[in-house]
């Protein structure tokens, strides 16, 4: 024998004859012919059992079809069925010259409770075979892609159930993605389909939940995208969902773009007060007041959203956790003086100087190193007219915050009873010297 035949020989895989190999059953179900229109009417004939419009006895054979019938499989194809009537074809067209489901969505009754008693027959299917969520979230996205398709009724029920669904927890918010699509977006479809899922929403919960829905979806700050390109600004968001009676959504979408600016600005005021001690530096007051009012301008923010954010980050300027408890005063004291200008700026009114007292109180109270500095940080904001006499005797009598009360009041007291007797005097001596 050569030593090719060798080789040949050598590479020949020993077998069993007269056995029959079995096929593993993920190879079996991975070589099985795909055949959705089959399954589809094998389902149809279970359904055509129930009673027109008995949704328990659909909800049961549904049960019990499971047993038998491939719905791992075939899931997406079964929720085109009971969402759209038919199988999506490419392009999304459902063919007309097919028989429908006699159980969908766009095929029910159009008014909110009969679309969410619809939804019910999905809640238990699911809860039956859990499984199936997530073919009904992947089928639901892609037919979201074709709202620009379907009729203004068929879009009513699919986007009220598609509130439902995230009401329910059957469908991740992040589903609503689809509707930022261009196309859609271009000529209203996706804020028209968007203002009804949002008025389901809001019918079943808060709008701080809708917000918390938004925020899992990614739509929190995207929500203006939603609006047509030649009506995104502040004014027409407002105009299109205060007429369909959501003003709570507006609220929070001002809301939250304010909460948005403040993060922004406070950011930028830590790094640019921390960069102004470096050589060449051109970090002034001049400078982060221009910047502050730019911001403010651009999220409409006032005084009194605006001079917490001041504080905080001038007193992030100190370096509290490695400094000397006995040098916490000097540098804080140093630190204020430094930024006065800042503080002086955004306390022209009452309002602000009390919201700048109780942000000081609280701070103090937060922050164990920086309580016995309380009653210095209140003068010294009183002698470099940040703070008026006025406004710290209101603060202390009526506008403080429980937080630390019965430390820092008494810790304040003294100067507080000094205010009282002199506050007015020297208010007298400043009127005759004008």
């Amino acid at each position: 024998m050569n030593s090719t035949q060798t080789q040949v020989n050598s590479n020949v895989k020993p077998t069993l004859h007269g056995v029959k190999i079995k096929q593993r059953k993920g190879i079996q179900k991975a070589q099985a012919k795909h055949e959705p229109e089959v399954f589809r009417d094998q389902l149809l004939a279970q359904l055509a059992k129930a009673t027109p419009g008995n949704l328990d006895e659909i909800s049961s054979i549904l049960d019990k079809a499971g047993n038998t019938m491939e719905y791992r499989k075939y899931g997406e194809s079964m929720f085109e069925l009971f969402i759209m009537g038919g199988i999506l074809q490419p392009g999304g067209i459902v063919m007309d010259d097919v028989e429908r489901s006699p159980f969908s969505i766009v095929g029910g009754e159009e008014d909110s409770a009969s679309v969410r008693k619809n939804v019910d027959v999905f809640n238990k299917l699911i809860r039956r075979y859990k499984y199936l969520q997530r073919p009904l979230e992947e089928t639901l996205k892609n037919i979201l892609l074709f709202i620009n398709k379907w009729t203004e009724q068929e879009n009513t029920k699919l986007a009220t159930a598609t509130g439902f669904f995230i009401t329910t927890q059957l469908v991740n918010p992040a589903a609503l993605k689809v509707l930022l699509k261009d196309y859609l977006v271009k000529d209203g479809h996706s804020l028209s389909f968007a203002t009804t899922i949002f008025r389901t929403i809001l019918n079943e919960q808060s709008v701080d939940q809708l917000g918390r829905y938004l925020i899992a979806a990614g739509l929190d700050t995207r929500l203006m995208e939603l609006m047509p390109p030649s009506k995104r600004t502040d004014e027409e968001f407002a105009k299109h969902f205060e007429a369909e009676g959501m003003k709570q959504l507006v609220e929070f979408h001002h809301r939250y773009q304010k909460d948005s600016v403040k993060k922004e600005l406070l950011a930028d005021l830590r790094q640019k007060l921390r960069s102004a001690d470096a050589e060449d530096s051109e970090v002034t007051p001049a400078t982060i007041l221009a910047y502050i009012k730019e911001m403010t301008t651009e999220g409409h923010l006032t005084e009194a959203d605006t001079i917490p954010l001041i504080w905080t980050a001038i007193v992030d300027t100190v370096d509290l956790i490695n400094i000397r408890p006995d040098q916490v005063e000097m540098h804080v004291m140093r630190a204020l003086k430094e930024w006065t200008e800042l503080l002086e700026a955004y306390t022209t009114s009452p309002k602000s100087e009390v919201v700048l007292l109780q942000k000081v109180q609280i701070n103090c109270y937060e922050d164990a190193k920086i309580t016995k500095v309380f009653s210095r940080i209140v003068q010294l904001l009183y002698q470099n007219d940040v703070l008026s006499h006025n406004a710290i005797l209101f603060w202390a009598d009526k506008a403080h915050k429980p937080q630390g009360k019965t430390v820092l009041m008494k810790q304040i007291q003294p100067f507080v009873n000094w205010l009282r007797e002199n506050g007015d005097d020297s208010s007298d001596e400043e009127e005759d010297d004008e």
